[in-house]
């Protein structure tokens, strides 16, 4: 309609008998409607199984009396029938108790089945059958601009629909333990502190992302963790109750390398990792590991900062040998490590 007002003009429109403003304001309505059934679909498909997730730490009145307000609060959404639940970590580490409040209004307690604070996803479940679930899309898929929409309980309040759009892409997201999280949604859609751990969903009901963070001095500058990773996490939670990665037991920090030195041992980058120290009875005490090397390459992997450290050192490495190479002072050489199952830091020396 708006199209044939502007090929025939003003004149020509009404000589049809229809004026201008309402040819804009029957496409601007027609837009405005399609919008809106897009936001209503998706949320009555996915509101049904968003489930706000209340947590008891210990000491906590709850916990002395049995009688309390919660200690924190956050979102989740059933992915499977009988009662599996993805949320966020940081909403539901450490908790002595957790109950989940179904979207009917129905409270049913919840037992954690694994987390990863490294991604910051959890896995919990109800023992109840035959929910409402959703699954997980395919995020791989989105565009920047698209239409998401984000489903959560903000500050309590249930089954809450903001909507937005795609902001980027591909974005990096520090995680509570320090690890970088890689491939992260920005998004506009409103989050606020309960929304963790609630869904992003497309237009056609997929949920495509898990909502985790906001920048709080900042206005629609939101982030959700993909599917893709989600997908990954979830199994492994679900198997083995945590994620395994590679620990050879160092701290270090990014360094710049003096451009000659770069040069002369043919470096990729300019960057290294820097080790400031080397724990006791590590895989990298025992490789011969010290203070001060400078970590290039992990077998054929550049290193240029310690986030390219942790994606190396996946569970496929742990108990195989791997090659380090090193630059200490000036020279250039290769240490033998066999990386173990990363250990929690209270079980490390």
């Amino acid at each position: 309609m708006k199209a044939l007002y502007r090929a025939i003009g003003d004149e020509g429109a009404q000589s049809f008998g229809v004026h201008s403003a309402e040819v804009v304001s029957t496409t601007e309505g027609a837009l405005l409607d399609a919008y809106s059934q897009a936001v209503v679909h998706a949320s009555e498909m996915v509101s049904p199984a968003v489930v706000n997730v209340n947590v008891y730490r210990q000491g906590s009145f709850r916990q002395r009396l049995r009688h309390s307000e919660t200690h924190g609060t956050g979102s989740g959404f059933i992915f499977t029938p009988d009662g599996f639940i993805l949320t966020n970590s940081h909403v539901i580490h450490d908790a002595a108790e957790i109950e989940v409040t179904l979207s009917d209004g129905q409270s049913i307690s919840a037992q954690i089945i694994g987390d990863d604070p490294d991604t910051d996803l959890a896995v919990i479940r109800i023992q109840t059958s035959n929910l409402v679930s959703v699954q997980l899309g395919d995020s791989r898929t989105l565009r920047v601009g698209q239409l998401v929409i984000a489903i959560g309980n903000p500050y309590g309040f249930q089954c809450t629909v903001t909507a937005g759009v795609v902001s980027a892409l591909g974005r990096s997201l520090r995680s509570v333990s320090g690890r970088l999280i890689d491939d992260v949604i920005q998004t506009d859609a409103a989050l606020n502190p309960g929304n963790s751990g609630g869904p992003l969903v497309t237009s056609r009901g997929e949920v495509i992302g898990i909502n985790t963070a906001v920048i709080v001095p900042a206005q629609g500058l939101c982030f959700a963790i993909p599917s893709t990773i989600a997908e990954f996490v979830v199994a492994r939670l679900i198997r083995d109750g945590k994620i395994r990665r590679g620990y050879i037991g160092i701290a270090c920090q990014n360094i710049s390398l003096h451009r000659r030195l770069v040069r002369f041992h043919h470096l990729s980058s300019e960057n290294g990792v820097l080790i400031i120290s080397v724990e006791k009875n590590s895989p990298a005490k025992r490789a011969g590991l010290m203070k001060g090397d400078i970590i290039v390459n992990l077998d054929d992997y550049p290193i240029h900062t310690t986030d390219d450290l942790h994606k190396v050192l996946t569970d496929e490495r742990i108990m195989k040998k791997t090659i380090v190479w090193v630059i200490r002072r000036t020279a250039k050489f290769s240490l033998e490590v066999v990386p173990e199952e990363s250990r929690p830091p209270s079980a490390k020396e």
